[in-house]
């Protein structure tokens, strides 16, 4: 199995500068009031009830998303433009919010391990496809290397992603317990 660390770091770099690009460019898009409390109702819906295990298998599903091949890539910058324009439609009524910049919700301890695996998710889908057009493991004699080589890597990777979302899942529901728990009022006003 072949493996560079400084090309994977390069590749981890650029997945995390699509993710962190999409997401800027989606928390500075200027929404109207209407469109705003739309999203900010859409997102309280989808966290109403939420725990640790319900954040777990969101970014779970998300990431897991990422890893297909050329799709991925695309997913992240979606999703990452998507988790912006919330951070935007929550700032904008919250008035703790509005002076705090957008990314620094990627320096809590969670936002860190979360952009780790959005980043290599985003990162491992190019690397796919980059490898099923280099080595065509259609073929018979390229299928244990491709095997070996790529495939091998992704499985470890989803299992790291797993592992890292499973610790960060639990350490953002222990920060939103410790900070008194979900409060939808904050992202839905009577």
């Amino acid at each position: 199995m072949r493996f560079n660390f400084k090309r994977r770091l390069l590749y981890l770099g650029i997945g995390a500068a699509v993710f962190l690009g999409a997401y800027s460019v989606g928390a500075a898009f200027p929404l109207s009031e209407e469109e705003a409390a739309m999203v900010r109702d859409q997102f309280a819906d989808q966290i109403e009830g939420i725990d640790q295990y319900g954040i777990f298998f969101n970014n779970l599903r998300i990431s897991l998303a990422m890893f297909i091949p050329a799709a991925g890539a695309g997913t992240g910058a979606f999703v990452g433009f998507a988790t912006g324009t919330v951070y935007s439609a929550i700032a904008e009524q919250t008035p703790g919010l509005a002076n705090i910049p957008p990314l620094f919700i990627f320096v809590t301890p969670f936002g860190i391990m979360e952009l780790f695996v959005y980043a290599m998710a985003i990162s491992r889908s190019g690397i796919l496809i980059v490898r099923i057009v280099k080595d065509k493991p259609w073929r018979i004699d390229q299928r244990r290397p491709f095997y070996q080589n790529t495939l091998k890597p992704t499985f470890i990777e989803l299992g790291i992603a797993g592992a890292v979302l499973f610790a960060a899942a639990i350490i953002e529901w222990e920060i939103i317990e410790f900070l008194g728990g979900l409060d939808n009022t904050l992202i839905r006003p009577s």
